[in-house]
C-alpha cells in the first residue's frame, strides 16, 4: 500500500475502465483502479442479456438508491428507486444494453455553455472509438429494415465494446417502424450522426455471436488485466481523497481506502480522477472537502474547497409508460412468469446462445415536440415556453441552460419527444418504486408498454453526502417534475401515444381498448393527461449533470478539462460532468467522453 500510482482512478465503472485501458497503454505510466464492488467478470447473470432483472434490488450488484419524498404538488409525494451498478463495469453490467447517440444539438450545446472542443463535430469520432458493430442477420436486418438508416461503415470498427442487432425482434418491432412511417414519420438518417427523426431500432451492447452482454468490462481484457502497470483494487472503500495545499493550489496526492484488512493510504504522483458516477462522486468529493462550505462543517469535515454546486444540477430522464393488451396470437415477455417457459428459455440460451435471452427487442422514436395531434405549432409552443420560461427568479446559472433547450423544443428538426416500445407489462407504485416493482407481472394478461420519455427536463435535483461516512449512502434527491413546465410538456407527448396506439399496423396487434391503467384510454383532456403523469413518472435511470463541466460561475466544479475547480491534478470523468442532460439512453455519451477524457489527460501529462 505504500506503493505509488502515476493514476489513481476512482470506480470501474464506464469511466474508469475506459480510462484505466488507455492510460495503461503506456507501459511506464502506472496505474491503480479502485472499485468498492466486486469483480463479477464472467458472471452468468450479467453476461445474460436477458437476466438483467435478476441483478435489480441485489446488494452483490446494485447499490440500489431510494429517493427522498418527490415534489408533492407535481409527483405525488412518491418516493423513486434508482438502481446504480456496484460490480466492476459499473451500470453498464446492469442497464438494458440499448446504445442510442445524443442529437447533435446536444453536444453543440455544451460546447456553447463554455466548453470548448466538447461540440458534435469533435466528439463524433469518439461516439464511435468505443465499440465494434456487427451487422444484423439478413433475416433482422429485413424485419427492422436496418439498411435503410444504419451503414455499417459509419459505425465503429475498432472499439472493444460489441454491439449488435441479435435475432430477438419480432412482429412489434417491425409494426413500430412502419406506423411511424404510417403517421409522417419515416428518415433514413443514421442515429450516429446525431439528426434523427422517427422511428429506429437501436442496436444493443451484445456480443451477437457469443449470445454475451457486452459492457464496459470489455475494456478489462485478460491482455489488459495482464499489464503489469495495471492494478484493480475491487471489494476496496474510497472513503477521501488526500488533498494538500501547494503553491495556492489544492493538489490530490492519494487516496485513503478501506478494505476487509483495514485503512491505509495510496499516493498518487501524477494526478487523482474519480469515475464514481452521478449519484457517488459528489459523495467523494464531499467527503474530500470539497463542495457547500455549510454542509461540510455539519458533519465536521475539513473544508478544502467552497464550491456549493457539488452535488447540484442532478438532471435525469423521467418516463411515463401505459400497458397495452396484446392481440390474440401475439406474444410479449409477460409469458416468463411462467417457470416452465423461463426453465426452456434458459436451455435454449445455454445450448445456443440464441433465442429471448440474447437481447431485448426495444425500438425507440425520436419526435419534435409534439401532442394528440402531431407536432405543437410553433406558436404554441412560444407561448408556453414564455408561460414558464420568461420570468426574473430564474437562477443566473440556469438562464443559459434553459435557453439551449428552449431552442431544441421550437426547432422542428431536433428530437425533444421520445418513444419507446417496450414487449412487457410496467407497473408504477404509489409510495415507493423500485425498478423490480416496476418489471413485476402483476396482470394475468399478455401486455407491452409505450415509454414516454422526456429527453430535456427543466428540473433540477441535487445529492448530498448524508454523514461523514463513506459507508452511508448519499441522500438523492432527482426533483422530478419539480419544473411545472415538465409536466406540460409530457403531458402533451403522453397524448401522441394515443395515435401510436390507434395506428396501423401496430394498433392491429393490440386488443382495442384494453388498456391499463384504466384512466389511460382516453388522455384527450391536457389536464387528465398531466394526472396521468404525476401517478406514472418514474426514472430512466440516467442520472447526470452534479459535478457539471461549466464555467465556475455558472454552477461549473470542472472545467472543459474535467479538471476540479481550484486543484492541479483532480478530475472527473462521469456522467456527472454533463452541463446537459443528452438525448435517449446515456451510455454511448459517458464511453464518447471517457474516450476523449483519455486522450486529454494523456495529451496533458
Amino acid at each position: 500500500m505504500n506503493e505509488e500510482y502515476d493514476y489513481i482512478i476512482i470506480g470501474a465503472g464506464i469511466g474508469g475502465l475506459v480510462l484505466a485501458n488507455r492510460l495503461s497503454e503506456d507501459a511506464a505510466v502506472k496505474v491503480l483502479l479502485i472499485e468498492a464492488g466486486p469483480n463479477r467478470i464472467g458472471d452468468p447473470f450479467i453476461d445474460t442479456p436477458g437476466l438483467l432483472s435478476t441483478l435489480y434490488g441485489n446488494p452483490d450488484y446494485d447499490w440500489d438508491y431510494m429517493s427522498v419524498p418527490q415534489c408533492k404538488v407535481h409527483a405525488n409525494n412518491r418516493q423513486i428507486g434508482q438502481p446504480r451498478g456496484r460490480v466492476v463495469g459499473g451500470s453498464s453490467a446492469m442497464n438494458f444494453s440499448v446504445v442510442m447517440y445524443p442529437t447533435e444539438s446536444n453536444f453543440q450545446a455544451w460546447e456553447a455553455l463554455g466548453n470548448p472542443g466538447w461540440g458534435a463535430q469533435s466528439m463524433a469520432p469518439y461516439l464511435r472509438k468505443f465499440h465494434t458493430y456487427s451487422s444484423p442477420s439478413e433475416a433482422t436486418a429485413e424485419l427492422l429494415d436496418t439498411p435503410r438508416y444504419m451503414n455499417a461503415e459509419k459505425q465503429g470498427s475498432t472499439g472493444p465494446v460489441p454491439i449488435s442487432l441479435p435475432d430477438v425482434f419480432g412482429p412489434f418491432n417491425k409494426a413500430w417502424d412502419e406506423t411511424f412511417a404510417e403517421l409522417g414519420w419515416k428518415t433514413d438518417a443514421d442515429p450516429i450522426e446525431g439528426r434523427k427523426l422517427g422511428a429506429f431500432t437501436s442496436p444493443l451492447t451484445v456480443d451477437a455471436g457469443k449470445g454475451k452482454r457486452g459492457y464496459a468490462a470489455a475494456y478489462y481484457s485478460p491482455e489488459v488485466a495482464a499489464r503489469p502497470n495495471l492494478h484493480l483494487m475491487a471489494e476496496t472503500m474510497v472513503q477521501k481523497i488526500i488533498l494538500i495545499e501547494e503553491d495556492g493550489e489544492v493538489v490530490a496526492r492519494g487516496v485513503q481506502v478501506e478494505t476487509h484488512k483495514g485503512q491505509s493510504r495510496i499516493h498518487a504522483k501524477k494526478e487523482v480522477i474519480v469515475c464514481g458516477g452521478s449519484l457517488n462522486t459528489p459523495q467523494i468529493l464531499e467527503l474530500s472537502g470539497i463542495g457547500n462550505a455549510e454542509l461540510l462543517r455539519k458533519y465536521n469535515i475539513p473544508v478544502v474547497i467552497d464550491n456549493p454546486a457539488v452535488g447540484e444540477n442532478l438532471q435525469d430522464h423521467s418516463i411515463t409508460s401505459i400497458n397495452f393488451e396484446i392481440a390474440d396470437g401475439q406474444v410479449s415477455g409477460d409469458i416468463m412468469r411462467d417457470p416452465a417457459v423461463v426453465e426452456a428459455l434458459i436451455n435454449l440460451y445455454e445450448q445456443t446462445r440464441a433465442g429471448p435471452l440474447a437481447g431485448m427487442p426495444i425500438s425507440m422514436a425520436y419526435l419534435p415536440f409534439v401532442n394528440g395531434q402531431g407536432v405543437v405549432p410553433k406558436e404554441e409552443a412560444e407561448e408556453l415556453l414564455a408561460k414558464y420560461l420568461d420570468q426574473d427568479d430564474i437562477p443566473a446559472s440556469l438562464r443559459a441552460q434553459y435557453t439551449h433547450l428552449r431552442n431544441i423544443l421550437l426547432n422542428p428538426e431536433d428530437a425533444s419527444s421520445h418513444y419507446l416500445f417496450l414487449p412487457a407489462q410496467l407497473h408504477i407504485n404509489p409510495g415507493k418504486t423500485t425498478l423490480t416493482d416496476v418489471l413485476e407481472k402483476k396482470l394475468p394478461e399478455n401486455y407491452i408498454s409505450i415509454m414516454m420519455l422526456h429527453n430535456h427536463p427543466f428540473s433540477r435535483g441535487s445529492v448530498h453526502i448524508a454523514s461523514a461516512s463513506s459507508d452511508d449512502k448519499p441522500t438523492y434527491d432527482p426533483n422530478l417534475l419539480s419544473h411545472p413546465l415538465d409536466v406540460e410538456l409530457m403531458a402533451r407527448q403522453m397524448q401522441f401515444v394515443d395515435r401510436i396506439s390507434t395506428t396501423g399496423p401496430f394498433a392491429a396487434l393490440l386488443k382495442p381498448g384494453k388498456r391499463m391503467p384504466e384512466n389511460t384510454n382516453d388522455l384527450s383532456d391536457l389536464e387528465h393527461a398531466k394526472k396521468v403523469v404525476k401517478e406514472r413518472v418514474f426514472t430512466c435511470f440516467h442520472p447526470a449533470g452534479t459535478c457539471a463541466m461549466l464555467p465556475k460561475e455558472a454552477g461549473g466544479v470542472v472545467d472543459f478539462n474535467l479538471k476540479v475547480y481550484g486543484t492541479r491534478n483532480l478530475r472527473v470523468v462521469d456522467a456527472s460532468i454533463f452541463p446537459l442532460e443528452p438525448s435517449g439512453n446515456i451510455q454511448s455519451t459517458v464511453y464518447a467522453v471517457a474516450e476523449r477524457a483519455a486522450d486529454l489527460i494523456k495529451s496533458q501529462s
